[in-house]
């Protein structure tokens, strides 16, 4: 299984805005992933309600992943998204 772990980015943490931004990402990475606090237990990363359920605050260890076809890059365009607090999901990565 391919795993990234990395510290949340965005001052508010994944909260409203964030986690909408992190959610679409997810969503259109097409590959199944799971996000988690480091030693929590994984939500489906392309639900806004159990991304929200986390309540992963800025700079809280949260852990990327998934066994699918394609994780590797999927994996790390979050985790850029994710640890940067970008707006959007970088098209360079």
């Amino acid at each position: 299984m391919a795993e990234r772990r990395v510290n949340v980015g965005w001052a508010e943490g994944l909260h409203a805005r964030p986690a909408s931004i992190f959610v679409r990402a997810a969503t259109a990475s097409g590959v199944p992933i799971t996000i988690s606090k480091a030693g929590g237990n994984p939500v489906n990363a392309a639900s806004m309600l159990a991304v929200l359920g986390l309540g992963a605050q800025g700079g809280e260890e949260i852990v990327l992943a998934s066994d699918a076809e394609g994780a590797e890059a999927a994996l790390d365009r979050l985790a850029k998204l994710v640890a940067e607090g970008l707006e959007e999901l970088p098209e360079t990565v």
